[in-house]
């Protein structure tokens, strides 16, 4: 047992309940996964262009997130 003790005044905020179950999080998560799905596909069967698709729709699952968040449809930052 620690024998530190931290004054209640300097706990930390108590942290959002939501754990990243937000808009943001889900469109940016399903994004990702559908772009990584593309790619894959590309590098299996050696289709570079779809390669590049898939890294496209990544690039704009996150900047969608990124906006989303901006918006208020994501968790708020500490």
């Amino acid at each position: 047992m620690s024998s530190i003790e931290i004054a209640p005044e300097d706990l930390p905020e108590v942290a959002p309940v939501n754990h990243g179950r937000t808009t943001a999080a889900w469109v940016t998560n399903i994004g990702l996964v559908i772009g990584a799905l593309i790619a894959a596909f590309g590098f299996v069967f050696p289709v570079w262009p779809l390669v590049w698709v898939g890294a496209g729709v990544c690039a704009v699952a996150l900047i969608v997130g990124g906006v989303l968040r901006a918006l208020g449809h994501g968790q708020p930052l500490a």
